[in-house]
Parts: C-alpha cells; structure tokens; sequence
C-alpha cells in the first residue's frame, strides 16, 4: 500500500467510447478514486471485465486488466486472488454479463468470500447490443424485442446476495461522485467478497431509470435508520420493492475471507526453480 497514489495514476491513455453522459463514467471514476483512496498501487491491481458496454473498462483504466468473455469476469478475478493473495482484484461488470449468464459465478463467488471487489453497473437494459431487456428491467419495460414487456419480474441481485452468504452487500448511484467513492472504497477495505451494485443509468437506451429517477427515488442509508451489520434490517431494505437504496445494506463485521480461511497466504505465480520434494514418486504411482 501506498500513501502517494493519486487518482490519475489509475487513469490509461486510451479513451472511453462510451456513449457521452452514460453512467459507467462515473463508476469507473468512483472505482479509481476508491483504490487511490485504499493506497493500492496499479501495479499491484488487477481488474477483470466481461462483456457488455463496462467489458472495456480495463483499457480505460491503467493496471493489470483482463478482457473476459460473457459472464465469466468472477472466476477469472477468483483465480488471480488465489494464486496471489497480495494481489489487489476488481471485478467489473454489467446487470446482464453478471445476472444473466454470470448469475450461477455469481452465486458461487459471493458464497466462497474470496477477498476482492465486484463492481455491477446496472442500467436495467443490455446497451451493447442496442436495447434489449435484460435481467434487471422492470416488467412493463417495453423494447424491440419485448413490446409488452419482459412479463417476469426482475431478478433482485441483492437478495441473491444475501440468500448466498454474502459479507457485503451495497448499492451506490454513480451520479453521486463521494458516495459512490465512499461505498466503493469500504467495499475494498472489507475483509472478504465486497459487492457493490451501481445505478448506471444507458443514456441511449433506457428512458425510464434515468439520472433524473434515481435523483428523486434514492434512499440514502446514511440518512435513514439502518444498521447495515444487523442481518434483519438488511433483509427488510433489500425485499422493499418500493424504493431505491444507496449505501451498506449488509456487512459481516466478522467476515473471514476465504484465503484466511484455508491458509492461501503465498503467491503461487511464483514458479520454482525444480519439481517439488517427492514429485517423481507421485507420478510414478499413476505409471
């Protein structure tokens, strides 16, 4: 960790191709501040992406990146932390690379608590591929492909979250620059899987949950009589179909992360000069 990292220092020379005032600007904003914020150097973080407009965002941002392929962002970041524990690993994605064909990694890796960070940009639409509905958007919303609406309810991530063994479980409005630093930045600091699902608002595509939305319909647990380390009251905020929520809705102030857990201390990405002690004699018992 270091106390001389700047925001800018996480900033790559390439520039973003995103549609101009998409929300993803401010989520990747958000995310660089809040690892400048933690002192992590990146040369010493890793960012993960899938597929969808946020598949980019590791060309946009200057560290060790991975473009993956559609809803497998998790397992990538998973095995990075593991064979490297000292490794800083952020996943990025979007509300259909994760909830759709990603929701099984999903499930899995909220479960497992490995130490890194999960960052969703939720837009509540599928952008790249120019407006469909995707596993987020709300029953009525009417699209090319859905005229009538998606007819099925939208998959609520944060109550698959908690139902998993999730440690922490936030939501933060890219639109709101601190708070959404601020959330991300704990999320980074938890010892454990930190996962964070961003109000993203798509410009081009969604003409419902727009800026304007989230700014009249956010509930800020700041504000509001929350205990985000009290389970019940994390359950209540998150089956609450009526609002919008921004902040901590659950932290495990005794969450153990896996690596802790089963010992994972040493970086394995480090190969040895020779074969274990005992190598031969292994393989010679399946020879």
């Amino acid at each position: 960790m270091s106390t001389d990292i700047r925001f800018t220092d996480f900033k790559s020379d390439k520039q973003p191709t995103w549609c101009p005032g998409c929300g993803d600007f401010g989520t990747m904003n958000g995310m660089m501040k809040a690892l400048a914020n933690t002192g992590n150097d990146p040369d010493n973080t890793f960012v993960v992406a899938g597929i969808g407009c946020s598949g980019k965002i590791g060309t946009y941002m200057h560290s060790y990146a991975l473009h993956g392929i559609h809803g497998r962002a998790l397992p990538v970041g998973i095995g990075a932390k593991l064979a490297n524990p000292n490794l800083e690993v952020m996943v990025a994605g979007g509300d259909g690379d994760g909830y759709s064909i990603g929701a099984g990694h999903f499930i899995h890796a909220v479960r497992r608590n490995v130490d890194m960070t999960y960052i969703v940009m939720d837009n509540r639409i599928y952008g790249l591929t120019k407006g469909q509905a995707s596993p987020t958007s709300r029953e009525d919303f009417e699209t090319s492909t859905t005229p009538e609406g998606p007819k099925q309810p939208p998959v609520n991530p944060l109550a698959l979250a908690l139902a998993a063994g999730g440690t922490f479980i936030a939501q933060s409005f890219s639109s709101d620059s601190q708070r959404h630093t601020e959330i991300v930045q704990k999320a980074v600091e938890h010892d454990g899987f930190g996962f964070v699902n961003v109000y993203s608002p798509c410009v081009t595509f969604n003409d419902v949950d727009t800026y304007d939305y989230f700014r009249d319909t956010i509930v800020d647990l700041a504000e509001a009589d929350h205990d985000p380390t009290a389970y019940d009251d994390a359950a209540d905020a998150i089956m609450d179909g009526d609002k919008e929520y921004q902040g901590v809705l659950y932290q495990d102030e005794h969450s153990v992360a896996y690596e802790e857990r089963e010992g994972l201390s040493e970086n394995m990405a480090v190969i040895p000069d020779r074969a274990p002690d005992n190598a031969t004699d292994l393989v010679r018992e399946f020879y």
